[in-house]
């Protein structure tokens, strides 16, 4: 994570086959949107919901750019719980644990961190990438 320090950080756990996968398209728009002034958006691809994203990193880096134009980091396939989550979601969910506990409830949970490495606010995975705006410009401004 020290390669983003400095810049407000949207950290999500996303999935191919998931209904909500559309939000790609929001995100999408709010990484062309605010990238410039210093937003990155980091998508982490977890297969732990309804085993939902199947493909590996080069079937999921083609998914998103071919049908959503993703052009935001996307990592490599994770866990976010249990004993093999990975260590930037252990410490997120630590930081801002969700309204039914600290373990992450499915695909799309959005964290954002400030420009001074700090969680800021968790969201849920229905909460549409156009509604995190004003939460994002805060950061920005900060």
């Amino acid at each position: 994570m020290d390669a983003y320090k400095g810049q407000v950080v949207l950290v999500v756990n996303t999935a191919s086959k998931c209904g909500l996968t559309p939000q790609y398209e929001g995100l999408q728009a709010l990484y062309d949107e605010y990238h410039d002034q210093g937003l990155v958006i980091l998508g982490f691809p977890c297969n732990q919901f309804g085993k939902q994203e199947p493909g590996d990193e080069t079937q999921i880096s083609e998914f998103c750019e071919l049908n959503y134009g993703v052009s935001f980091p996307m990592f490599g396939k994770i866990d976010v719980n249990g004993d093999d989550a990975h260590p930037v979601y252990k410490y997120l969910k630590d930081e801002l644990p969700g309204m039914l506990g600290k373990n992450i409830k499915w695909n799309f949970t959005k964290f954002l961190i400030g420009k001074d490495g700090q969680p800021l606010k968790r969201f849920s995975p229905t909460t549409k990438p156009a509604d995190l705006k004003t939460h994002i410009e805060k950061a920005l401004a900060a």
